[in-house]
Parts: structure tokens; sequence; C-alpha cells
């Protein structure tokens, strides 16, 4: 496609580009001539071609990809969690806690009603002082601040707004949580892929991306979603190693399953780092209508989280500061959570355990979701199982590099009843071609799914 410009200053030709984009003429993903074609064709220096692109660059209209040119912001929806309200199918790939184990807020609610007023202190002092003691664990940092947001997506796209420009390179597991992978690109940053296995994010996909100048890592470090993975003790130790070579890159640590989990913490936040900060959030055992995640960070980066509060929402409910403090520490609450972490581990492992014996192979994880490796397509499955009445969630959605990529579902199966479990099980095997219809294992033949 051939692609006329005009101007001849960098702002008159990254003003011709944004009309003809904003107007539809350039569609997403079209490639942008060379900054040498260009200044030859208008006769201006390679400087000021450069200096355009960076303006759409900085607007979010354009994407650099090094080798691969320059080209048009594909500005489509990153895919979300959640359930499909409009859907006949039965929904198993929703992401969702059960929100029968969800702990009832109307008591703790009605503790938490003193009014607030105009320029009392943001965080409630008692919030503040639990979440001191909670979020230390493991931080090599005697000094620390908390803040409070409007949940972890919140707390993310502030650090970042707070410590990076435009085009910037964040690094991302990869397969990435998808609220996470929205964030990065609704801000107009570059993702850069860093693959996970089973013990996590890889030290070799962290240095690569680090060599490339990311300014920004997230990493989760247990219940990875969507594979469940969680960082061993020795994976931990060896990706703090790389991050002590850059002490100012930005670490963000994404703990959002905490109280839930069944693995034990191990962080990547080494005491050399400079700038840090974790993120706790309360979704996934006070409910995602919570909107409501604790960080610590360090001493300047909790100041720019702060800045970056203020033009907006300033500070968080009191109202809910308070509930959740209510929440939180309640024995009956602790001990409904503590019930809830166990079924979503017992539910996961038996699912897994009834997909292996119809020939599916499969380990679960820690979290919400269980992480299923396919022999074939994934797009074929979900498919059938649509014709079978499932909607699933497809592996797809969730990689950044081609590379890193296999056929996997993302399921959500620890609020099924056994024979719904079990026909899930055999229909998905039918669906990937490991099992016959009408012919169960030995083992579904013995025994269900236990709920």
């Amino acid at each position: 496609m051939t692609i006329d410009m005009t101007g001849r200053s960098a702002s008159g030709i990254a003003a011709d580009l944004r009309t003809r984009i904003e107007r539809g003429e350039l569609a997403p993903g079209t490639l942008l001539p060379s900054v040498r074609a260009v200044a030859a064709d208008l006769g201006v220096n390679r400087n000021t071609v450069v200096a355009a692109y960076r303006q759409l660059a900085q607007a979010g209209l354009v994407e650099a990809r090094g080798r691969g040119g320059t080209r048009v912001a594909d500005r489509a929806a990153v895919a979300q969690e959640g359930y499909a309200p409009d859907t006949v199918l039965r929904d198993v790939g929703t992401g969702n806690p059960d929100p029968g184990r969800i702990p009832d807020p109307t008591a703790a609610l009605a503790r938490s009603t003193r009014p607030v007023l105009y320029g009392e202190p943001v965080i409630d002092p008692g919030l503040e002082a639990w979440a001191r003691e909670w979020m230390a664990d493991q931080l090599p940092h005697d000094e620390l601040r908390i803040t409070v947001t409007s949940g972890a997506s919140d707390a993310i796209e502030r650090l970042l707004a707070q410590s990076l420009q435009r085009d910037d390179a964040v690094a991302l597991e990869d397969p990435c949580f998808l609220s996470a992978l929205h964030t990065v690109r609704t801000g107009g940053y570059r993702a850069v892929p860093v693959a996970v296995d089973a013990e996590g994010m890889t030290v070799e996909g962290l240095r690569v991306a680090l060599q490339a100048g990311v300014r920004a890592v997230i990493c989760t470090p247990r219940a990875h979603n969507p594979t469940g993975a969680s960082l061993t003790a020795e994976r931990a130790a060896a990706l703090r190693a790389v991050l002590a070579e850059h002490p100012y890159v930005l670490v963000i640590e994404d703990d959002h399953f905490s109280l839930l989990s069944r693995a034990a913490l191990h962080s990547v936040i080494g005491p050399g780092q400079r700038r840090w900060a974790r993120i706790r959030s309360m979704s996934k055992f006070l409910g995602p209508d919570t909107c409501l995640a604790v960080t610590a960070s360090d001493v300047d980066t909790a100041d720019g989280l702060a800045v970056r509060l203020t033009p907006g929402t300033t500070w968080v409910s009191h109202l809910l500061q308070r509930m959740t403090l209510a929440l939180v520490t309640d024995d009956a609450v602790r001990a409904g959570i503590e019930r809830a972490a166990a079924h979503y581990a017992h539910r996961n492992a038996a699912f897994a355990e009834a997909l292996s014996a119809r020939g599916l192979p499969v380990t679960p994880g820690d979290g919400l979701n269980l992480w299923v490796p396919l022999p074939v397509p994934a797009a074929a499955v979900r498919e059938e199982l649509m014709r079978r009445g499932w909607l699933v969630r497809e592996g797809d959605p969730f990689f950044l590099a081609p590379e890193h990529a296999g056929s996997f579902l993302r399921l959500t199966v620890h609020d099924l009843d056994a024979d719904s479990a079990d026909s899930l099980a055999d229909d998905i095997a039918i669906a990937a071609g490991t099992l016959s219809a009408g012919v169960l294992p030995a083992r579904a033949r013995s025994g269900r799914i236990e709920a």
C-alpha cells in the first residue's frame, strides 16, 4: 500500500497521519513507510520523521515493532474476565469465585458508618496498621508505605503511569493475566513477553526482557493466571539475582490470590531493588465487587502513586476500607476463607484427575482455574463443547507471543456438582479425541468425581 504523506515538520507529518487513521483510511495493522523512505519523499531530515512517528506512538496511534516496522495500532478490545450473561450454554470459563463462598458483608458494613470528611487521612488507620503487618512477609525492606486503590488493576495502571511514558516497555508473563495485558495496552506501553513454565516466570525470559530495555516487570509469585503456576524458592532466588542487576526497574508483584493460595509465597523483590510494589487484591476472597487492593511499596513509588490518585478518586471509600478491615479480622470470616481455599484446590485437583483418567494429563496448579493442555486445536474443542452445551475459554487470548502459545483451555470448574463435572470431563475428552462417545474409562465407571 502506497501512502502519500504531507508535511514538512514533525507535527505536520504526525497530524496528516493522525487524520488518516481517525478517518479509517489507514486500517489497524497497516505498515507505515520506513523513516528513510518518508524522509526521501518529503525532502526532510530523517530525525523529523522519527519525531513524527514518536508523537503518534505516544498518542497510542501507532506501534513501533523494531524490525517489523511501524504499524497502525489495533485498538480492538482485549478479552476480559467474567461470565457471558446472554448465553444459554453452561459457562465454565468465567474465572469467578464461588458466590456462595464470599462472606456476607452486612454486619461488617453496619459497623463501618462513621462519616468521613475532606482533609482526613485517605487510608483508614486500622486498615493501614493491619495491612502493614500483612504485606511485610518476605519483603527485605524495613521502610515501606501502604496505599489503597480500587482494585489491583487500578494499582497497576497508576504504578505504570507514575513511572513510565507511552511506548515504554513492560515485561509481562506469557501467557498473561488478561487485566494486566489490557492495562498495559491501553496505557500505550509495549508488552514484552516472558515465558512461563511450571515454576512461573522463566529466568532466561526475564533476562532477555531486561536486556531489551523494559522499565517495569509485572510478576505473579503464586497462582499465576491462567496457568496456576507458583514460583519455587529456587526460581524466585534466580529471578531476584537477575533483577539485582537492574535496581531501578519497577518490579510489581501481583499476589492476587494471597489468602486463598495453597502455595508458599516466594518474592522476586530483592534488598537492592529501589523501585518495587506488592499488590494484594480482596477480589478473590471478599468478592470482585469489593474493588479494593492494598499496595506496599518503597517511599518514592508510594509518593508517585499518591499523586496519581489525587486528581481522580483521591481515596477509596472509608466505608469500604472499614468493612474490609472488619471482614479480614473476623475469625469466622477467616475460617470461611480457609474453607473456600481448600474447596477450590480440591475441586481443581479432582477435575484434573478425572481428565487424566480420560487420556488428558492435567497438572492442577493454584488458583480459581484449571489450565488444560490439548492434543488438538483448542478452537475445534471449544466448538464441539458448544454443541454439547458448554461454554469454555480458549487459551489463545492469554498469549502475547505466538512462539509461546500452545493449545489450551482455561476452565472454572469449582462450582460444578459431581454429575456436571463428570459430564464435562467426558465431553472434553470426546471433543479432544481421547475418548469415544459412550465409552468411559475404568476409573470413570468405578466412581464419579466427588463433590
